[in-house]
This record gives structure tokens, sequence and C-alpha cells, in this order.
């Protein structure tokens, strides 16, 4: 009986592993034939880093979307909120550190899972954008989060009992000189709205503005009466997370014009990144595409 021995090669290449079998006979005297060549392809692993950074990404968006619900729900207070979203920064820095780990271990090994590191990244980066967006905005800005085009009479919001309602009691009072100061150095561009018009005429344009802005309007006077000023209460809200701020618009009647000043304050934190600033030169900005459509 014809005697066998096989030789076993094992390889590497870009696909995986592969193993080739080389079966020959022993015995060439008997001239036995060569048997055929073999090969098996086995498939490279996932890089257990790759896949734990696509988890961790994914939970991250999962945290972070839950915060905004919770935010803009109004059901609970913006420290419960700012700790979930917290929560999600944390996944999602663990997210990047795990890919960068993956992407060593698919370097030197040659294991799978390149695109699971990449779309792991991305999603990181949708989570991490905003705090690092505020990040920049925290150290490019003064410390701020009341802002008025009349520093030096701002408009008073209402006290009524329904304005004070609506914004949880919260009296923003007067702005101190300090941060009036800082005011005029960041955003020297805040000015008064002056417009050409009567206030009879200038009054339905501010609504209109208002309405585009989409602001929630809690109080309105119309302007007239014993001293003519007309003025309006309202909410907005952050683009993203939803945090509220209360606007005031003051509306005076001029010598064939109308004066109008604005005035938006963020209900919570010291800091508003520049949001107030941004609220009221989008206000402005409306104003000026109403008054272009007359």
């Amino acid at each position: 009986m014809a005697q066998w021995r096989r030789w076993h090669v094992r390889g590497r290449c870009a696909r995986g592993d592969i193993l080739y079998d080389y079966a020959a006979a022993a015995n060439t005297r008997a001239g036995a034939p060569k048997q055929a060549m073999r090969r098996l392809i086995l498939d490279e692993p996932y890089s257990a880093a790759a896949i734990w950074s696509r988890r961790l990404a994914s939970f991250a968006i999962a945290v972070a979307l839950i915060s905004i619900a919770l935010s803009r729900s109004g059901v609970v207070d913006m420290t419960a909120v700012l700790s979930v979203f917290g929560a999600a920064i944390l996944f999602a820095c663990l997210a990047v550190l795990f890919a960068c780990a993956g992407s060593v271990v698919i370097w030197r090994t040659g294991r799978r899972g390149s695109g699971i590191v990449v779309a792991s990244l991305l999603l990181s980066a949708l989570v991490l954008a905003l705090p690092a967006y505020y990040t920049a905005q925290a150290v490019r800005l003064p410390l701020l989060n009341d802002v008025s085009t009349d520093l030096n009479d701002p408009p008073d919001f209402s006290r009524s009992v329904k304005a004070l309602a609506a914004r949880g009691n919260l009296d923003h009072g007067s702005i101190s000189a300090e941060w009036r100061d800082a005011q005029r150095r960041a955003y020297p561009a805040l000015q008064p709205i002056v417009l050409d018009l009567d206030v009879d005429e200038a009054w339905p344009l501010v609504l209109k503005a208002v309405e585009a802005r989409k602001w929630r309007v809690i109080e309105l006077t119309r302007p007239g009466g014993r001293i003519g000023i007309g003025h309006i209460d309202a909410v907005d809200r952050s683009l993203i997370m939803g945090f509220p701020s209360d606007v005031t618009v003051r509306v005076r009647p001029l010598a064939g014009q109308t004066r109008i000043d604005v005035r938006s304050a963020s209900r919570e934190g010291r800091h508003d990144f520049g949001d107030n600033a941004r609220r009221i030169q989008a206000f402005s900005d409306e104003l000026q595409t109403q008054l272009d459509a007359r």
C-alpha cells in the first residue's frame, strides 16, 4: 500500500488567511499520480476595538437624542438635561478612543473593520460638534446672557402676572454696567433700529417679523395711548437643545420715524455663547426683509 505524506503551508494575503494543502505521492516508485492542490480561504476577523467603537458611538447618539427630547419637552430642568448630554459626550469620547485603537490593530494585523472605524468617528463627531462649538464660542465671546440694542435705557420685560408666569417668575432686572461695557466691545453693530415710517406703518412690520422668527408671543401692547410706546414680550428657543430665551421689543414713535429696540436674555446659564446677539440680528434682518417687501 502506498505511503502518503502531507505538507501544510500557511500564508497570508490582503483578503485574509489562505491555507495551502500540498498532497504528493511519496512512493514515486509506484508511479502514483499527484493529488490536486486544494486551497481554502478563511476571512480575516473584525477588530474587536472597531466593533466596540461603533457600539459606543451609536449609544452616544441615542443618549444625545434623549437629552434633546427631554430639553424640548420641558419635563426636566436644565441640570438634568446637561447631565444626560454629558453622558453622551463621555460615550462619544470613548468611541473615539476605541476607534483609534481599532485603527492601530487594523494597520498592524490586517484585520477587517476600517469602515466601522470611519462610521464610528462620524457618529462621534455628530455628538461632539455641539460642545466643541460652544467651547469655541465661550473662549471667543465675553460672559453675557442679556443683550440689548439700547444700553442706556434697555427695554424692560413685562412684570404682569401673565408674563411672569410664562417666564417661570423670572425677573431679568437691569443690565449691569460691566455687562454693558462687555457688550459694547463684543457687539458694536447692535444698535437701535430706526425706520422712516410712522408707528402705525411700522407696527405691522414688527408683528410680521416676530411671526416670521416663530417667537411665541406672551404679551402685546399696541403703540398709542398716553405714552405712545408699544411692546411685545415673547419667548424663543435655541435651534438644537430648545433652551428658552426671553425677548422684549419696544416700539417708540418719533417725529416721522419709529425706533425699535430689542432685548434678549437667556433663562439659564451665565453665558449665552452669542445666541442673544444673533437672535437680535436675525430679527433686524427679518424686519428689513419685511420693509423691502412692502
